[in-house]
């Protein structure tokens, strides 16, 4: 029997009214995650619950081998989705506190009708009972996104990324909207290997002005499919240079030249600059994710590639930077609406406050402090995050969760937000630290899950 009862995470009785009352039912708005938008055009079965649950999912990858998984049972090309799928279920077994441990039961519950506890002793019984579902009820990514109550999903797409599939959605007749975000770091990280075969996706660039022109052009293209938000995704920010200088180190480049790492952060810097003006321009919300080292094993990024589960978190405090960043956009009425998320929890209540220079009456919460995002995804990371909000922002204007993730089972994560942000309330409620209205807070519950996010994304 799964221990994921009703009360999971909720610790008293005013907790549990707000979320069954108020939480539980709400849509869910997923604006920032990585799905793949053509599996959910092909809207193909899935085979057996590997192909669902572990495949692409670096997140598991990263707990199997902090247990000492074998790779060939995590990534490897050798072993089954059989053998795989039980070297996770002997891993999470005791996992206790990792948020895999409630995440994965609760998917089990909420996807196969499986109350199962996930440990090694079971796990070839998970894997009958999941296969035999899956058979008799054919799951495809449709069914698993409508049965989630998602109304819509942002996915996270390269500047260059055919479009074409986004309108093929939409002709589906699905009860949800996939939407793209723009995301342009494959044109941002000029010392990337392969930077000037990106650039020449976008046409002829020969020099920086040609390159903002592309950009631009491919932005509206966007904008001309549903995208109301793009995403900049940096270990830090860096000093806003002057356009001369970038353009010094695009022609260095585009030579076939290798950049220091000095003249990469001219580049960004512009770069960066000019992309929060230009997204400010079209009324563009830009989510800035800030704080992520990437790609720490060579060894292992030449064998697997990108985004296989070895990123951590940066020490780099690039809030100085932030700040005039921010500063020189607004003093030329160029900064858009941004959701700032924050990987290092060290630096929470300084992006906190920092944010809250810059509002204005454009929309509520204008400048957002982005969810506990990634290794901050966790019951600690979240209670830390809602603390710190309430401490130094304001938590009625906050626009909620979001999965972050290339996995379809990934909703329960709302569920699990949603219980924690009511035991949050409900804690304070009962220790007299803030209204008993019952209404008045489920309202604003209500207006986090979901309703602030519409509002917020201009759905």
């Amino acid at each position: 029997m799964s221990y994921i009862q009703d009360n999971f995470l909720l610790t008293n009785k005013t907790a549990e009214k707000l979320y069954f009352g108020y939480a539980k039912d709400m849509p869910i708005f997923d604006y920032h995650c990585h799905l793949p938008e053509k599996q959910i055009l092909e809207n193909k079965p899935f085979n057996d619950v590997f192909e669902i649950w572990l495949a692409g999912d670096h997140y598991k990858w990263r707990l199997m081998r902090n247990y000492g998984a074998n790779e060939e049972y995590i990534t490897g090309k050798s072993t089954s989705n059989k053998e795989k799928f039980l070297t996770y279920c002997r891993v999470l077994g005791t996992a206790f506190g990792n948020p895999l441990y409630h995440w994965s039961q609760a998917e089990l519950k909420e996807f196969f009708n499986c109350e199962i506890e996930i440990n090694e002793e079971n796990a070839e019984l998970i894997w009958d009972w999941c296969n035999d579902y899956i058979k008799l009820n054919g799951i495809t990514p449709q069914k698993l996104i409508e049965q989630s109550n998602v109304t819509h999903i942002f996915t996270t797409n390269e500047i260059f990324d055919d479009l074409s599939t986004f309108p093929a959605i939409a002709k589906k007749g699905y009860k949800f909207k996939v939407i793209p975000a723009f995301r342009a770091d494959k044109i941002m990280n000029i010392e990337a290997e392969k930077y000037n075969e990106f650039v020449a996706k976008l046409g002829e660039v020969n020099d920086l002005s040609a390159l903002e022109e592309k950009i631009e052009e491919r932005l509206r293209a966007f904008i001309e499919v549903g995208t109301t938000a793009a995403d900049v995704a940096l270990q830090s920010v860096y000093p806003v240079s002057e356009k001369a200088e970038a353009e010094k180190v695009f022609a260095k480049r585009r030579k076939g030249e290798n950049v220091t790492e000095k003249e990469s952060e001219i580049f960004k810097g512009y770069l960066t600059y000019f992309l929060f003006k230009l997204y400010a321009k079209y009324n563009i919300a830009t989510e800035l994710h800030v704080g992520a080292m990437r790609n720490n094993n060579s060894q292992m990024l030449a064998k697997l590639g990108l985004d296989t589960g070895y990123d951590s978190i940066a020490e780099d405090n690039s809030i100085k930077y932030m700040s005039r960043l921010f500063d020189r956009l607004n003093s030329e009425n160029s900064l858009p609406k941004t959701i700032v998320f924050n990987l290092n929890p060290k630096m929470n209540a300084e992006i906190m406050t920092l944010i809250g220079c810059f509002q204005s009456d454009e929309a509520k919460g204008k400048m957002q402090y982005g969810p506990a995002w990634w290794f901050l995804d966790n019951k600690v990371g979240m209670e830390k995050h809602l603390e710190d909000l309430t401490a130094t922002g304001h938590i009625g204007a906050f626009v909620g969760m979001l999965t972050d993730s290339r996995s379809l089972l990934s909703y329960p994560r709302h569920h699990y937000f949603r219980r924690i942000l009511c035991n949050y309330f409900g804690k304070m409620m009962e220790n007299g630290e803030m209204t008993t209205d019952e209404k008045l807070v489920g309202k604003v519950v209500q207006d986090i899950c979901y309703h602030n996010a519409i509002e917020y994304l201009g759905m």
